[in-house]
């Protein structure tokens, strides 16, 4: 079985259609697509960083508690359904 990683952008601009989170104790940066938003799965990790930060973030950019692993795995099946719906 194949593992996807999410779209991994490293300049500070972010594309049109993205957004940028920063993920676990490290703060990761991410910049991921703003179709993730509807999902339930990446709405549970909202909800994560909405109960630690309420809508203040250290950053200045959304930040979720959670550890890179966790995001990443859920990134990642989010991205297989996205190209799985793309094929159908």
């Amino acid at each position: 079985m194949a593992i996807h990683v999410p779209h991994i952008i490293s300049s500070k601009k972010v594309p049109k259609g993205y957004f940028a989170v920063y993920v676990g104790e490290n703060q990761k940066r991410f910049v991921i697509p703003i179709s993730f938003l509807n999902q339930p799965s990446f709405q549970d990790l909202l909800g994560m960083s909405q109960e630690e930060f309420g809508y203040s973030h250290p950053t200045g950019g959304l930040t979720i508690p959670c550890n890179e692993d966790i995001f990443l795995d859920v990134t990642s099946r989010l991205n297989y359904c996205k190209s799985a719906h793309t094929f159908l």
